[in-house]
C-alpha cells in the first residue's frame, strides 16, 4: 500500500517540484496539494492523508495551528515540518502541535523520502542540523509556571489574531472565519487584553515575532 501525502506550502513551484520528484518514489502517493492551511484541513478531512507536508509561514492560517487542528482531530494523519526556519523556536512549536517530523528546505530530496517512510512507519524524523539537543534545551526553559501569554490564546484568538496582523478588517475576519463581526470584536479585545497590546501595530509586530505570520506574506 502507498503512503498518501498531502503537500501543503505557500509557493507553487516548490509544490509542483515536490508533487514531480514525490510522484516518482512507487512506494509514494501524492493525492493533493494546497498553499492554504486552513485548506489543507479540509482536504485532510476530506482525503485522509497518511502523511502531510506542511510548510510553516503561510497566509490565513500558518502550518503551526494547521498542524494543531489536524493532530487534534486525527490521530492517524502525521504531519513533516518542511520549512526554511532552523531557529529552536519553531522546531519546538511545530513539535509541540504535534508534528513528528521536521525538515530544512535545504535539504536533499532523498532526505524528505527518508522522513517520510520513517514517520510513515510510526517514527519521527529530523534534519541532521535540527538536533535533539537543540530541541532538549528549549523544552527544559519551559515550566509550568512560565506559561507565555501566546500560550494562552485560544486556537480561535490565534487565528483571528494572525489575519489582524495580515490586515484584515473585521468584516473579512468574520466571513472568512464564518462568525458575526461582534465576535471578532469580542475576539481581538481578549486577545489585547491577554498580550496586554493595545493597538493593530504592536499586534503585528507580535505576530511575526511568534511566526503566526511575515511582513513578506
Amino acid at each position: 500500500m502507498s503512503i498518501k501525502v498531502l503537500l501543503v506550502d505557500n509557493h507553487a513551484i516548490i509544490r509542483e517540484g515536490l508533487r514531480s520528484l514525490l510522484e516518482k518514489q512507487p512506494e509514494i502517493e501524492v493525492i493533493a496539494d494546497t498553499d492554504d492551511g486552513r485548506k489543507a484541513i479540509e482536504l485532510v478531512r476530506e482525503l485522509l492523508p497518511n502523511i502531510v507536508i506542511m510548510d510553516i509561514t503561510m497566509p490565513g492560517l500558518n502550518g503551526i495551528e494547521a498542524t494543531r487542528q489536524i493532530t487534534a482531530e486525527f490521530t492517524d494523519v502525521k504531519v513533516i515540518a518542511l520549512s526554511i526556519h532552523s531557529k529552536r523556536r519553531f522546531v519546538a512549536d511545530m513539535l509541540s502541535a504535534g508534528a513528528t517530523g521536521y525538515i530544512l528546505k535545504e535539504c536533499l530530496f532523498d532526505e524528505l523520502v527518508q522522513a517520510i517512510k520513517a514517520v510513515a512507519a510510526g517514527g519521527r524524523y529530523l534534519s541532521p542540523r535540527i538536533t535533539d539537543v537543540v530541541v532538549s534545551d528549549y523544552v527544559k526553559r519551559l515550566s509550568a509556571s512560565d506559561v507565555s501569554p501566546f500560550e494562552a490564546l485560544k486556537t480561535r484568538e490565534r487565528e483571528v489574531l494572525q489575519l489582524v496582523a495580515e490586515g484584515k478588517s473585521t468584516k473579512q475576519i468574520a466571513l472568512e472565519l464564518h462568525v458575526s463581526t461582534k465576535t471578532i470584536e469580542a475576539n481581538r479585545r481578549q486577545i489585547m487584553e491577554k498580550l496586554n497590546i493595545h493597538n493593530v501595530a504592536e499586534l503585528t509586530k507580535y505576530a511575526v515575532r511568534e511566526g503566526l505570520t511575515t511582513l513578506e506574506t
